[in-house]
């Protein structure tokens, strides 16, 4: 059994621990006499995935290309203004405020990119300094909400299919898109290789700048989207909804919990939106049954380190079977090299050919006659 556990995908083990939460508030919540799984509850828990999946997506590009952003609550704010001053309560400005909120984002994601590849600014450093440039303008230019959205945009925020939130499927079907371009295109392959070793990734070929500053941009526009979000479920734009909601370390947290390597180079998507399915499903549980709103925090943490705990031993114990499996190698205090075993080593057995035997006993015949002539 523990084997058949070593060998399951890091994604599979995260949906697992996901089956076991569910189990568990049932279990709890149905101490109280109500139910876990009412339409009402699964909505809940759906909504609160919404905001937190966006982000974690743009988190986990620039995760796997061994970087971070810690920009994003800032960038969800000024998302959230924007496209709230735009609409300014017209239907009619909903699409341009939605693509101009995207050209923002993606001009913020693309200052990040640079600054991490042309100037060879870490990540955390570099959107640390970016958050702080975009907090110091939020800080100046506003003193409260901002602007109006129009009823048929707080549609995206308030409405479902049954108990399913439309923005929880336009969340999913983000994530689907962005597994997509991981798994089945050159950028997806080229952040994988950047991520794992950019000096490896450098002599094979690969173009490191591109596929970093594309996870930058990809980042900073999935905050937009969040930040679009929280507007229509707001009403208004508002400079502090993301700082208030601590996405960044969520985000990050979600990522690591999906399994997502936080040195780059190995993770997934899907992983990712089990993290932030566990985060969803635990603040809920934890809601719902009155804990401690500062016990939450400490529940998050102790969830974070377990399961990278578990993953880094999971890691060792692979090396270790994979090593133990190798061939004995050459004793490096005596240089002996162990003798190899012929009933292994001496290689397969070649059957004769007829034809070949024959040839070589008529040569040796030959052979035989000139030696004699010669005598």
């Amino acid at each position: 059994m523990r084997t058949q556990l070593r060998r399951l995908d890091t994604t599979a083990l995260v949906y697992l621990a996901l089956i076991g939460v569910l189990i568990i508030g049932a279990v709890l919540v149905a101490t109280t006499g109500r139910n876990f799984f009412s339409p009402g509850n699964v909505r809940d828990i759906l909504t609160g995935m919404s905001v937190l999946g966006f982000v974690a997506i743009g988190q986990t590009l620039v995760i796997l290309g061994a970087s971070l952003d810690l920009s994003v609550p800032y960038v969800m704010s000024l998302a959230s203004l924007v496209a709230a001053q735009t609409m300014n309560g017209s239907d009619a400005m909903v699409l341009p405020a939605v693509l101009l909120t995207l050209v923002v984002t993606a001009c913020i994601g693309l200052a990040n990119g640079l600054i991490v590849t042309v100037l060879g600014v870490h990540g955390f450093v570099a959107t640390l300094g970016v958050g702080l440039i975009l907090k110091g303008y939020l800080d100046t230019n506003y003193q409260g909400t901002e602007g109006s959205v129009p009823w048929s945009f707080q549609l995206f925020g308030a409405t479902g299919v049954g108990p399913v939130p439309i923005s929880t499927i336009v969340m999913l079907a983000l994530a689907g898109l962005v597994a997509f371009l991981l798994v089945r295109t050159r950028f997806g392959h080229h952040l994988f290789a950047v991520g794992g070793n950019s000096e490896v990734a450098r002599l094979s070929g690969v173009r490191q700048r591109l596929p970093l500053i594309g996870a930058h941009i990809g980042s900073s526009v999935c905050a937009g989207l969040a930040g679009l979000l929280l507007a229509s479920r707001l009403g208004v734009g508002s400079p502090t909804v993301g700082s208030q909601g601590s996405y960044d370390l969520l985000s990050i947290a979600a990522v690591v919990l999906g399994g997502t390597v936080l040195m780059g180079g190995r993770g997934s998507i899907w992983g990712t939106i089990g993290g932030v399915a566990i985060f969803a499903v635990l603040d809920n549980l934890m809601s719902v049954m009155q804990f401690n709103p500062f016990l939450k925090d400490v529940i998050r943490g102790l969830v974070i380190i377990i399961a990278v705990a578990l993953y880094a031993r999971r890691r060792v114990i692979a090396r270790r079977i994979r090593f133990a499996d190798a061939p004995p190698g050459p004793n490096i205090s005596t240089g002996a090299v162990p003798e190899p075993d012929l009933e292994t080593d001496r290689g397969p057995e070649i059957e004769p050919d007829p034809e070949t035997d024959r040839d070589s006993e008529t040569d040796r015949d030959s052979e035989t006659d000139r030696e004699g002539s010669r005598g």
